[in-house]
């Protein structure tokens, strides 16, 4: 898992297919990046796989308002938040499906 503040993008390690999350893709680029370059989500065991969880937070009008990755160890299940960023546009529904 690739993670900053812009967004993550996932890979599986049984395939090593890559996917972003979210609308990660959209500002997936050294523009946007400025000082925050991705970097490899790692454990302090020092494991880099992980099982991962999104959670969304929803406006009052159901629209996303922030995108949460929390990942899993899968040596020691050490658990933690490993990205998350603000969502400020409408509309928003895509993103529910976008994991």
């Amino acid at each position: 898992m690739l993670v900053n503040a812009s967004g993550a993008e996932r890979e599986c390690s049984g395939c090593s297919s890559r996917a972003f999350i979210a609308d990660s893709e959209e500002y997936w680029n050294e523009e946007s990046w400025e000082d925050d370059d991705p970097g490899a989500a790692g454990c302090p065991c020092g494991s880099e796989e992980f099982e991962a969880a999104v959670a969304f937070t929803l406006g009052g009008d159901g629209s996303v308002r922030w995108v949460t990755v929390g990942l899993r160890c899968i040596k020691d299940g050490f658990c933690g938040t490993y990205a998350d960023w603000k969502i400020g546009y409408s509309p928003t529904e895509h993103l529910l499906t976008m994991v």
